[in-house]
Parts: C-alpha cells; sequence; structure tokens
C-alpha cells in the first residue's frame, strides 16, 4: 500500500490483472474532517460502516457497496437538533490505467474509496431535513415549537393602517343585511 494510506484503503494485490475474480470486504471508517455543509453533516468522529464487493474487471477494480452512517442534523421546520441516518449506495470502476478517462484509479495495488464514499453521502443528505413527517415547526409569532398536527392561523389582531378598510367591509356588510336581495 502507499505511504499515504487512509482508513478507507483495501488491498486489492490477489485481484489484480485477475479478470472475474471477486471479493467482498467490510470495513468501518471515519472521515478526516466533517462532510456536508448547512443543516446535515457528519461529524469527523463518526464511524461509517462500508459493505463492499470487489471485482476485477479487464479495465480495473469495480468496486459495488452500501455505506451506513449517521450524520447531525437540525430541522429545518422546528429547529431541533437530531441523529439522521444514511444509507448510500455506490459503484465506482477503479482504473489500472492512469490514461483512461476514470476519475479513480489503483494505486500501489490498493484502492482508496474515502471520495467515492464522501461523495455519495453528501448527495444523500437532505437540504432540509425534518426531524419526523408531521413536524408543525415553530408558531412564528411565540417562536415556540407547535405541537404534531397543529395548524398554525393568525392572530386576529388588524393592522392599525388598515382599521380604516375594516369599517368599510362592516359598513358595507351591514347594509347587505338591512336591504332584502331583489331577484
Amino acid at each position: 500500500m502507499s505511504a499515504h494510506a487512509t482508513p478507507f484503503q483495501i488491498g486489492i494485490r490477489d485481484l489484480v490483472g485477475k479478470p472475474g475474480q471477486m471479493r467482498e470486504h467490510e470495513l468501518e471508517a471515519a472521515f478526516a474532517d466533517r462532510v456536508g455543509e448547512g443543516l446535515a453533516a457528519v461529524a469527523t468522529s463518526e464511524t461509517v460502516a462500508i459493505d463492499v464487493r470487489l471485482e476485477s474487471v479487464h479495465e480495473g477494480i469495480l468496486a459495488t457497496g452500501v455505506a451506513s452512517v449517521t450524520a447531525d442534523a437540525e430541522c429545518s421546520r422546528c429547529l431541533v437538533r437530531f441523529r439522521l441516518p444514511v444509507e448510500v449506495d455506490f459503484i465506482e470502476l477503479f482504473a489500472y490505467d492512469r490514461s483512461e478517462d476514470s476519475e479513480f484509479q489503483v494505486v500501489d495495488d490498493a484502492i482508496d474509496l474515502e471520495q467515492v464514499v464522501r461523495d455519495a453521502v453528501v448527495l444523500a443528505l437532505p437540504f432540509n431535513p425534518v426531524d419526523r413527517p408531521d413536524c408543525a415547526g415553530l408558531d412564528p409569532v411565540t417562536g415556540e415549537r407547535l405541537a404534531p398536527g397543529t395548524e398554525w392561523s393568525p392572530p386576529e389582531q388588524l393592522d392599525p393602517r388598515w382599521a380604516a378598510l375594516a369599517g368599510l367591509l362592516d359598513d358595507e356588510e351591514a347594509a347587505q343585511t338591512r336591504a332584502p336581495e331583489k331577484e
């Protein structure tokens, strides 16, 4: 393996140049830095569980797998912090030849899954996470968390600038109730 080994690196010496050979591998690792921005992200201390199947093909090593991790999130409706399980699938070809168009290569008879898993996890993180599907959010007046199933309705107080118009509406309604409609 190379001098820049990461916890996501897997030795594949037994598969190199043997098309048709396959091996399954499980590993646990943690990202070197925070993954994700905004309301949901994976902390550096979080363990990523990876189940991967490595297949030798003529062009390189095909890695197919599933990565599972738990992200720290903040509900976009009520601002409550919660833990969000994230599970992603990935498929990537690690090419033998550096001249190929492949983004990833086999280096020193090893492959490094860190960037592949990082990209898949970032794409799976929601832009607006919610702690539960029926989250009602916050009351816009008091700022307190609304109970599930509660619908917010604005207070009945009128803006003083519109009070004169409300008076006109009341006068029109009173006139309609006094005069019966003619058919």
